[in-house]
This record gives C-alpha cells, structure tokens and sequence, in this order.
C-alpha cells in the first residue's frame, strides 16, 4: 500500500535556512589537547579524570557555559546539538530521550532505552520522561551506544550523564528573570559561600506557561542545594539536594492530519489526551565521600534516595471528554550506594566499582465514575472509589564492575569493560483473587576498544559493546489488555540485549588560520528477541484469543554521526552536528492492525502484518543541527542555529509517512559590568524564527476515527506552536 505522506502546512525553507547561515557565518575557530596520561572513564558524573583521546567510544560533552547560551526552556534544546541523539517532546517541559533511534517506536510510559544518571543517581520516573532542572546544570555527557557496562539496565542504546552545579563555583549571589510566549515566565535566585574548608550553595528557581495548546499549562518549581565540605588536603564530603514540584496539563494532541490543519491548539474536548492532569513530586538527597590516593588515584563512595510521588487521570469518558475514569496514584523511591576507586600506573588503569539498589514502585488505581467492564469471564460494575489497581514491585540491583586500560605501545590503548547485574524483582498484587510473582535475573555486559594515536592530531577507536534490559513487571506478572483481547504475561521471559558495534576517529587540524576539532563515527546496533506481544506494538489479538510477551523483536539501527568545532574563542565560531540512520525491523512479523467494525460495534483485526523490513517509526535518515555564533561586539555575541530533520514515518506499519522540516532560531546576549563589582547579561531568542509549520510528534498504530480503515487521519498529532519568543535579564553579584 502506498504510504500517506503528511506535509505540514507552510513552504519548505531549505533555501532560505541555508542562505541566512550562510550569510551570519562567513567567518570561523583554535583549541588542542596534550595526549595526558592514561586514564579510566567513570560511572559517576564527578569525573576529576576527564580526556577524549584515549577513549575506544563516541562520548561528547557540554559544558554550563554551552547550556546557558542555548537558553533553554527544555533539554531537548540542548541535545539537539549533540549527534545520534533524539528526544520526543510531549508537551511542557517534559521529554523522553533517544539515542540511535533505539525503542523510538515506544512512546508511552516505557523506559527509553537511555540511563539518564544525575550526580552519580540512576534516574527514572513514571511518565518514561526525564524532567532535569536546566537551571542546575554544570555538564551533560553523553555515551552513544550500549553502555551497561557501567549503568546497567536500560543503557541499551547509551547514557546521559548529567553533573549539577558546584558550589565552589556559585559563590555570590544571581537573580534572573525570564518572559516569552504563551504566557512562559522563569525566575532564579541564587546564594553562595565559598570558605577555606567548605562551599555551597543554595537555589530556588520557577517556571511556567500557559502552553500553546488548549489546556497545557505547566509549572515547575525548584529547590537545589549542595554543601561541600573539605575534611582535609585530600578527600571532602558533599552533601546533595533537590526538591520539585511540577505540575502539567497533558493536552495538545488532535487526530488526523485535517484536525491539525483545522485545530492546531486541541480546543475541541474531544482530543483529550489518555492520561492528563499530572502532579508530580520528586525529592532527590545525596552523599558522596570523595578522597584522592598517592600517585593520583580516587576512591569516591555515593549514597542517595530518590523518590517520586505522581497523581493524573486517564481515560476521558466518551459522554464526556473532561470526565476521566481512573485516578492514578503512583508512588516509587530509588535508593542505592555506589562506589569506585580509581587509580593508574605506567601503561595500566584500572577502575572497579559497585552499585547496590533496592528500590520500590507502589501504584493504586481508582475507579472515578461508575464503570462496566470484563472480569472473571463476566461483566461486573464497579463504583467510584473502588480499586482497580493495587500493587507494589519491590526490585534489588546488586551490581559490580570495572574497566581496565592497557597501553602496550605509546599510540595503542586497549580497554575492556565488565559488568554483572543480579536483578531480584518481587511484586505483589493486594486485590483479591490476584497473582504474585517473584523473578531473578543475572545479567552480563562489556566492552572491548582500542585507541590508535595515528598522530599528534588524530585518533581512531573501534569498541564493541552491550546493553540490556530487563523484562519488566507487566511483561512477567500482569500483562496487559486491549480492545480485542488480552496479552498475558510470561514468567520465562529473558533480559533484551543489544551489541552496538563501532568505529571512528577524532581530528584537530588548523584551516585558514582557524582551529577545528571533529569526530566521524560509524556504528551499528543489533537488538534480537527483544520483548514484545506476540500481537505486534500497543495491538490485540483476534477477537476470543489471547496473546503473550515474548522475546521474538529483532531490530537493526546503523549510520554515520559528525561533528565538527571550531575554536569557541574566536570572534565567529561554528558548530556542526550530523546524524544519518538508517533503521529496520529485523523480526518482526505479527502485527494485528486493529479496525473499526461498524455491524460489531467493536475493534477487530482488519490485517495481519509483516513488519519485518520496515523502518522504525519516528527515525528520519538525515538529522543536521549547524550553530553560527558571532562577536562583532565586547560582550556581545549573535546566534543562528539552523535545524534540518527529514521525513520519517509514523507508525510500524509505515503506513503514514511525515514531512521533514527545517528550522532556523535566533539569540542574542549582551554582557556587561555594572556598578560595585556586578554583572550584567540581556539575553532574548526567536525560536523558529521563520515561523515554520510542523509537527512534535506524530503515532499511529490503529482505526482511532473508527471509519473501518487506517490512514493519516488516525495518527495522533502534536501541531508544534511556531514562532516564539522570549526575553530575560541576569545579575551576578
């Protein structure tokens, strides 16, 4: 069948989005780094041994200073310069990430397939999104490819490494006001000490909008702290905190391509989001004992708890849309100790470290309207207030793993990794007539990768590698449902793996008087029985029948990642990011596509499919991502930044294929001292500045207009807003 292409509504902008870069950028950039000693990399995000050139695999990082000039109002801003790396924007600030295009086919709850990891915590939360506080932000650093070696579960397709700020180096006092479309606001305030024997600081900070989307506001309140305590010329203590409070309207998504030319804003009811109204608590303490050995070694130990308490609803009414059925409370807390030491002698370094977790996930589901439904091989009623869900997943994690680096010639740097994961998982169900179910998993990950110095200015590195995933609860003790039937679960279940395979090199060379750095990587990424329902993706069996959890997906990702920088320094600096991919379902042959039965009243099979073939959803092949900053000024500094993503298709099925687009936004910061020592910063952006018609994010996986067929007007559609705008001024005193 030939795919329905969706081209949003506007004219295509490749012209004039190259013009204008090239146009701001006619200039450009000088920076190297020495060879160093040999080091090992670290699971923890205080890396006091940071270096590229020894490295066996693509690891790219961002500094503060890079953070605060993108201005963003969320880490998808940020990301997007980095190569192989994708996030969907779901409304607000909330984003879920990708790398690779790995589990870009999954957009509900699930896990991503990326550990998001910040100071040292493993960070998961309900929604499957990552909701980081922009404002506290020191370093990201991220790891492409399987990187359970050092994170463990879910590091299928790599690892973000967030580092929060420092108090050493917020002494002083800031204060920063923010001001933008759709009623966006941002206010920061800032205090800090630095002494002889300690240093810290302490952070409250506000956002909120009004959101484009009918129903969308957002807000997210901040509290960040740290105290670092020298105890003496060797080691200190650093004591962690955040605490947020977030609340968000899940609205925005309108059906079919027409809805969203006719109804970019979701005004009518009846597009209401599954699960909306969220009310998220997230409470974050740590604390990390670091000491540095004679003849440059480290031992660093980390404690922390990380809670997250979420309230929303879901499932609107079909009498009435703003009428949800099911009050959803979910309560988890992550709570672990790690620990590494870290040291090196002539052509060897070694790590080893431990990770030990015992973490809790409590859900409760209640009944809000009166509501008839299967139970038992019969119909029951159930009233509001009666539960519908509760039970509570209890899951150990002892884990321990290192990394050795060997330098048998001065060029040569061979590195291996290993890591074992124990996985205990018990889960309780207290409704009566429920199963329990009690699971233990042993999992192994490594990597193997070499470092060639080819020359003072030039590496080549190849590294093979593993991440995983372990089957989650709903996939061995409860399963799930669908219109049609059910999908059971499956006890027997094996953890995911992916191998992620690897070459590439880094690069200094000096053009026309203008320093640059770069990077090329080719990789591939081969996922086999990966858990899925023998159904296919979010279907159903026929009718009377029941599916099953199985390990039958087989998924191949591949392509080429560029980078290239020049001195940031200079007066004109640019920066370049280039992703191509290609993607495809390796095994995959068992989707139900679920149609609307007008003489049934009900969903039934309308086609069995063979996905095996087809390109994952929501990867395009071509990503670029170029930023042109200019100083015609002291102080002041001009960017353009120039987005190109190409078409991608919206479902398994590759059905309903979406436009690409292109994008320019525009910043401007202006620096300068004030009166007794202060400093000043005027800061404003145009983000889609040519005002550009596209989409957030575009799936599909069945008949939801029930009109008996499948097609671009059953996708669900998020209309992204277009231009906006926003303005802010910042002291330092």
């Amino acid at each position: 069948m030939r795919p329905n292409r969706i081209r949003p509504r506007g004219a295509r902008l490749r012209g004039t989005l190259l013009t204008t870069l090239g146009a701001f950028g006619a200039m450009a950039s000088s920076q190297a780094a020495d060879l160093g000693t040999i080091q090992v990399e670290s699971s923890t995000i205080d890396d006091r041994f940071e270096d590229q050139r020894d490295r066996p695999s693509s690891v790219q990082s961002l500094d503060q200073e890079e953070v605060e000039k993108a201005q963003p109002q969320d880490i998808q801003e940020v990301l997007r310069r980095i190569p192989g790396v994708t996030t969907e924007k779901s409304g607000g600030s909330w984003v879920k990430i990708h790398m690779r295009g790995v589990d870009d086919q999954r957009y509900m709850g699930e896990r991503p397939g990326v550990a998001v990891v910040i100071d040292g915590v493993p960070v998961f939360e309900r929604t499957g999104r990552v909701n980081i506080d922009l404002d506290n932000i020191e370093s990201i650093r991220v790891t492409k490819g399987g990187a359970s070696y050092l994170y463990g579960d879910d590091a299928l397709g790599g690892a973000v490494s967030i580092t929060t700020k420092r108090g050493a180096d917020e002494a002083g006092v800031r204060v920063e006001g923010e001001t933008g479309s759709y009623g966006y606001r941002r206010y920061l305030g800032r205090a800090g000490l630095a002494g002889q024997s300690f240093n810290g600081h302490l952070q409250v900070s506000s956002r909120w909008a009004d959101g484009y989307h009918d129903d969308a506001d957002h807000r997210a309140d901040y509290l960040n702290g740290k105290l670092q305590y020298y105890l003496d010329d060797w080691s200190d203590l650093t004591v962690g905190l955040e605490v947020a409070d977030r609340e968000k309207n899940s609205h925005g998504t309108v059906k079919g391509v027409t809805a969203a030319e006719e109804d970019p804003k979701s005004e009518d009811p009846a597009y209401n989001d599954y699960a909306n109204h969220f009310d998220v608590r997230l409470r974050k303490y740590y604390l990390t004992y670091s000491r540095d050995l004679a003849g440059g070694g480290n031992l660093m130990a980390t404690g922390y708890f990380y809670g997250d308490r979420t309230d929303f609803v879901s499932n609107p009414t079909d009498d009435d849309p703003d009428q949800y059925t099911y009050d959803n409370d979910y309560e988890q807390a992550q709570r672990g100790i790690k620990g590494e030491y870290r040291d090196s002698a002539g052509g060897l370094a070694w790590m080893v470290g431990t990770d030990l977790r015992s973490n809790y996930y409590e859900n409760e589901v209640a009944y809000l309207v009166e509501t008839t439904a299967w139970s038992g091989g019969g119909v029951t009623t159930y009233q509001p207030g009666e539960l519908r869900e509760d039970n509570r997943t209890d899951e150990r994690v002892a884990a321990a793993y290192g990394e050795l680096k060997v330098q048998p010639l001065e060029a040569l740097t061979l590195t291996a990794n290993g890591r074992w994961d124990r996985i205990d998982l018990e889960y309780r169900d207290h409704l009566e007539g429920a199963d329990d179910g009690e699971e233990r998993f042993g999992v192994p990950s490594g990597r193997l990768g070499a470092n060639w110095a080819a020359g003072e200015d030039l590496d080549l590195y190849a590294n093979v590698s593993t991440g995983f995933r372990a089957p989650t609860v709903e996939q061995l003790f409860v399963g799930s449902y669908s219109t049609t039937g059910t999908t059971a679960p499956n006890s027997d279940l094996d953890p995911e793996f992916a191998v992620n395979k690897e070459v590439g090199l880094r690069a200094r060379a000096t053009l026309a008087g203008v320093d640059w750095r770069g990077s090329l990587a080719a990789f591939q990424i081969d996922r086999d029985d990966y858990v899925m329902g023998t159904s296919g993706t979010y279907a159903g069996p026929e009718s009377g029948e029941d599916g099953r959890y199985d390990n039958i997906g087989g998924a191949r990702h591949r392509g080429l990642e560029l980078a290239v920088n020049s001195d940031p320094e200079r007066s004109v600096a640019v920066h370049v990011a280039y992703t191509y991919l290609e993607t495809e379902f390796t095994d995959y042959d068992n989707f139900n596509l679920l149609v609307w039965d007008e003489d049934a009243g009900d969903y039934v099979v309308g086609e069995t499919l063979d996905n095996t073939g087809n390109e994952i959803p929501r990867t395009p092949n071509h990503t670029l991502n170029a930023i042109v900053d200019w100083r015609p000024l002291p102080g002041l500094t001009l960017t353009a930044e120039g987005v190109y993503e190409s078409s991608y298709y919206a479902d398994e099925m590759n059905r309903v294929e979406i436009d690409g687009h292109e994008l320019l936004h525009l910043r401007a910061r202006y620096e300068f001292d004030g009166p007794g020592g202060t400093r000043w910063s005027l800061f404003g952006r145009l983000e889609n500045a040519l005002d550009e018609d596209y989409y957030n994010s575009v799936r599909g996986h069945r008949d939801t207009n029930e009109d008996g067929a499948y097609d671009a007007e059953d996708v669900s559609i998020a209309v992204n807003p277009g231009r906006t705008w926003s303005a802010g001024l910042k002291a330092e005193f």
